[in-house]
């Protein structure tokens, strides 16, 4: 079944959703920045459809949380890639190809855009980001979860941390992300399904039960400073 034009206008409304920009390094340093467009289904079961529509903006979302207190980094502006993302001819999946994300990125004015995709088999997940340079539009490297330790669906944001830290090394940012809160916690999955089902719903303009996932989010773990902002955002 053909989705409608409507969904691809949620979807890039939904990147404007993820995050705002970094702020830049410090002055005299050239910033890399990095456009993180939304993720593939290439198709996953054991769980309602509407979850696995909720991670393709979710599991992005939390990438660029994971990498927002690096001191190298700008994430491009959210509403340019949204902007660039409605200017392509996506196909009804939502696939988007190497040359596809690197015109994104390019018109985000990002340096590497990051895309990719996952699946969800009954609870072994599998993600797998890519790493595109937007002038050339060849994939850099493909990163994956392949630690057979972070293969099941209950660790689901140690896997999107990892394959995050990845997308990092391979991008070619020196160092790491500065100490935060972030990079000790550990989200539980359902708080990251409900967290993901607030973007979602919040893309679609349905602010009620955008507010009612994020709330759910902060119920199961309260330090959800992500989910603490979407309960802000649809006030």
């Amino acid at each position: 079944m053909r989705r409608s034009a409507g969904w691809k206008v949620g979807v890039a409304s939904a990147v404007a959703l993820m995050g705002n920009p970094l702020e830049l390094p410090a002055q005299g340093r050239r910033p890399l920045v990095i456009a993180i467009l939304p993720f593939e289904d290439r198709g996953s079961y054991g769980q309602d459809k509407e979850i696995f529509r909720a991670l393709r903006l979710g599991i992005p979302a939390t990438i660029a949380a994971e990498l927002s207190n690096h001191p190298e980094l700008r994430l491009a502006e959210p509403e340019r890639v949204a902007r660039a993302l409605k200017t392509q001819k996506l196909d009804p999946g939502g696939r988007l190809d190497a040359a596809t994300a690197a015109r994104v990125g390019k018109e985000a004015g990002a340096r590497y855009a990051i895309s990719g995709n996952f699946a969800d088999f009954y609870g072994k997940f599998s993600l797998d980001a890519r790493v595109i340079d937007v002038e050339t539009g060849q994939i850099v490297k493909v990163v994956t979860n392949d630690d057979p330790a972070l293969q099941d669906r209950s660790n689901l944001y140690r896997i999107v941390q990892e394959v995050g830290h990845k997308v990092l090394a391979a991008a070619g940012a020196g160092g790491s992300a500065a100490a935060s809160e972030r990079e000790s916690r550990i989200i539980p999955t359902d708080a990251l399904t409900d967290y993901s089902l607030g973007l979602l719903y919040e893309s679609r303009g349905d602010n009620a039960k955008a507010a009612q996932h994020y709330n759910q989010a902060l119920s199961t773990f309260p330090g959800y400073s992500e989910a603490r902002d979407g309960v802000r955002r649809v006030r």
